[in-house]
């Protein structure tokens, strides 16, 4: 079965999101290698969690395109709370437009893609 549009272009904004965290687990593994850690334990653990969290985003990507709920479920929370990191960055002075609007407007974005694959989804079920 052919995946909608909607929920394609949702799973492009997790996958997305799932590339955008192994740049920075990689930057992190580069920050690491020059010695920038001042924990080489807690920065391990953070590139760790990171890539956890990458994979994650990935099977979300993957089962929301196959039309899966418990992916658009993940997606979604995922979406919330990349929201609200971006809202609590707004509290850092100066703050870090480019860090707030690289994750709110995905976050936004990807949030109503993944309501709206899951509302088309139960029309669709609905109708049958």
């Amino acid at each position: 079965m052919r995946a909608p549009g909607i929920a394609l272009a949702a799973s492009a904004v997790l996958a997305l999101e799932a590339a955008a965290l192994v740049v920075f687990a990689a930057i992190e593994v580069a920050g690491l290698g020059a010695g920038d850690a001042a924990s080489s334990t807690t920065a391990i653990a953070l590139i760790v969690l990171t890539l956890i969290g990458a994979a994650a985003l990935v099977a979300f990507a993957v089962g929301t395109r196959s039309g899966r709920s418990w992916a658009r479920s993940g997606g979604v929370v995922a979406q919330v709370l990349a929201v609200a990191l971006a809202l609590g960055s707004l509290t850092v002075q100066p703050v870090p437009w480019a860090f707030v609007l690289g994750l709110a407007v995905p976050g936004v974005v990807g949030f109503a893609l993944l309501i709206s694959s899951a509302r088309r989804e139960g029309e669709r079920r609905g109708a049958e």
